[in-house]
């Protein structure tokens, strides 16, 4: 190896490790199975995986606290609020409180007053139904209610 660079040195060294060129057989096994990710140190690896699998589910139930090991506690069954039981449209026209003298603004402010107490969103999944029908009335009712006041407006 005289005469080299040290990398080529080093390469030299490796081709003939990789050959077997003076090593038992026993030594290039172990060679295999600790030089880089081969499949021989991949497959060890598996084998030993599958052979603690054990050890580690005992480790993780030893160290988990009774609160972790616990089944989950049942949740109560939510309760719909009442205003969500008012789908008729003039329960709905009773709730925004709709007047003969609103004007666009005070039907926006009623709209977003609505929606931020009725959105399906901020409901229970169970009543997001309900909510949605509220919302789609009220809507229908704030949009005719606007559409009568630019009609009077034009005349």
């Amino acid at each position: 190896m005289f005469g080299m660079s040290v990398f080529q040195s080093v390469l030299e060294r490796l081709k003939a490790e990789e050959d077997g060129e003076g090593a038992s057989e026993d030594e290039r096994v172990a060679h295999a199975n600790i030089r880089g990710l081969n499949g021989g140190f991949v497959g060890n690896l598996a084998a030993s995986r599958i052979a603690d699998s054990g050890a580690v589910q005992r480790a993780y139930f030893d160290t988990a606290s009774d609160e972790m090991l616990a089944p989950p506690k049942p949740q109560p069954k939510p309760v719909m609020p009442k205003h969500l039981a008012r789908i008729l449209p003039e329960q709905i026209a009773a709730d925004l409180a709709l007047t003969e003298i609103e004007t666009l603004k005070t039907l926006t402010d009623k709209r977003r007053r609505f929606a931020a107490e009725n959105h399906p969103d901020l409901h229970h999944p169970e009543f997001r139904s309900n909510a949605t029908i509220r919302m789609k009335i009220a809507n229908m009712l704030i949009d005719e209610a606007q559409r009568r006041l630019r009609l009077m407006q034009r005349r």
